[in-house]
């Protein structure tokens, strides 16, 4: 065939070629808009905005829902709860890692003899027994190795945390993750008969140690003030391990002062609120409540106390009055320094001005006098405050400011209280005083 002939025959077959194509690209095409035009009508708004919330039935609209919706998630709790190491699965975990430790003088184990002991171990040991746990314990050991002790620590540890969350989620009654005021003063009576430092307690006290013991977890954990607190946060702060603490009858009685929750701790600060009471009706006063601590707290501080914390019939019980001292206890804690930051500000503008300082320490000038000494000029102390605390904007400090200088708590003190100011004014005697044997 000549060359002329082979050319003809090639056209034609592109050409073939070219009309395939075209007829594809039609298919292809037709079936796109095909696809297009039926996802654009399912995608149509027909049917309204789709369900996305599930009210929770009451028990007086719905008793058979809401018995079912109980049953239901007691069930779950059940099952989560065999699902955790009893303690003689805890001690067989133990005597298997003292078996299969790799350097028995060092208790320390590897790798290897770790998934070794995974393997020997019952099913219910497996999702500690993971690589990401491994490597979370390693302490830069050069080999890579893990101490057996702090394997069954962790262990041990996130059992117990498995087993309080299941027990807090017994008292949860909406299934939600949260405890209501009502929840946590539940858990916490039922908790009393197996504290063993609680046992000398009066039945009669018992309402006011638990209203106490409940306000921390509120006054910390229920920052937006919704009257509720996460389980999740009940688990990651101290207050839980505190208060369980009290199990330990050989607690020694530093220790329980030094704890909220301990008896002496309780009723030292109920026994406070009894001798603050001098009319004994159960209520505090403004002139009462002067007489807290050293009875050096300003007029101004007490009077925006009384107006921005809740009272009744211009009086304090004592739930506000257990937010007040928790706030003046830990003044160095973000939700207490929020707490005075709110009374402080008069102006319910979100920061602390000139005048708003001035407001407050006119009363310190006036106890400065009311001792005999020569008041500190405002403008020294607002210099120094604002140098304290290094706010962004140099005329206005807000909480954020606050939080941020480390230094919140005396910035407060100075303002609230004389002797707050005094112990300021005095630190360099102080600390350059010789300390006694």
């Amino acid at each position: 065939m000549d060359l002329k002939s082979l050319l003809k025959q090639r056209l034609q077959k592109l050409k073939a070629s070219e009309k395939v194509s075209l007829e594809n690209d039609k298919t292809e095409e037709s079936h796109f808009q095909e696809y297009l035009t039926e996802w654009g009508k399912k995608l149509e708004p027909n049917q309204g905005i789709p369900k996305f919330f599930n009210k929770i039935p009451k028990e007086t609209e719905h008793p058979l829902r809401s018995k079912l919706r109980e049953e239901s998630r007691s069930n779950l709790l059940k099952r989560r709860s065999q699902q955790l190491l009893d303690n003689n699965e805890l001690k067989e975990l133990w005597v298997l890692l003292d078996q299969n430790q790799s350097y028995p003088d060092e208790q320390l184990i590897t790798y290897t003899d770790f998934q070794k002991v995974a393997f020997l171990a019952c099913p219910k040991v497996k999702p500690y027994f993971t690589p990401i746990v491994f490597a979370r314990l390693q302490q830069n050991d050069p080999q890579g190795r893990v101490s057996i002790m702090s394997l069954f620590n962790y262990v041990m540890r996130k059992v117990w945390l498995d087993q309080t969350r299941i027990g807090l989620s017994l008292y949860d009654a909406t299934g939600q993750g949260y405890l209501t005021e009502s929840d946590l003063e539940n858990y916490i009576t039922e908790l009393l008969p197996t504290l063993p430092q609680l046992e000398g307690l009066e039945k009669s006290f018992h309402s006011f140690y638990v209203c106490t013991a409940v306000r921390k977890f509120l006054f910390f954990l229920d920052v937006i003030r919704a009257g509720r607190v996460r389980i999740l946060d009940v688990l990651a702060c101290s207050f839980l391990d505190d208060l369980l603490e009290l199990r330990d009858e050989e607690l020694s009685k530093e220790l329980q002062e030094q704890n909220w929750f301990s008896a002496p701790s309780a009723l030292r600060i109920y026994g406070h609120y009894l001798n603050l009471d001098r009319d004994h009706n159960g209520m505090l006063s403004k002139a009462e409540l002067a007489g807290y601590g050293t009875g050096t707290l300003t007029k101004p501080f007490l009077d925006r106390v009384f107006q921005t914390c809740l009272t009744y019939g211009g009086e304090m019980d004592y739930k506000t009055y257990l937010d007040l001292v928790l706030a003046l206890e830990n003044r160095n804690e973000p939700q207490a320094l929020a707490f005075l930051f709110r009374i402080l500000d008069i102006k319910n503008c979100g920061y602390l001005d000139s005048f708003t300082l001035n407001y407050f320490f006119r009363a310190i000038q006036e106890q400065m006098k009311a001792h005999g000494a020569e008041p500190v000029s405002f403008q020294d102390v607002k210099d120094e405050l604002f140098d304290m605390v290094r706010p962004k904007d140099p005329e206005k400090i807000t909480l954020a400011d606050l939080l941020a200088c480390g230094q919140g708590d005396t910035f407060i003190s100075i303002l609230i209280e004389f002797q707050g100011f005094w112990a300021y004014e005095n630190r360099e005697a102080v600390s350059s005083e010789p300390a006694q044997d």
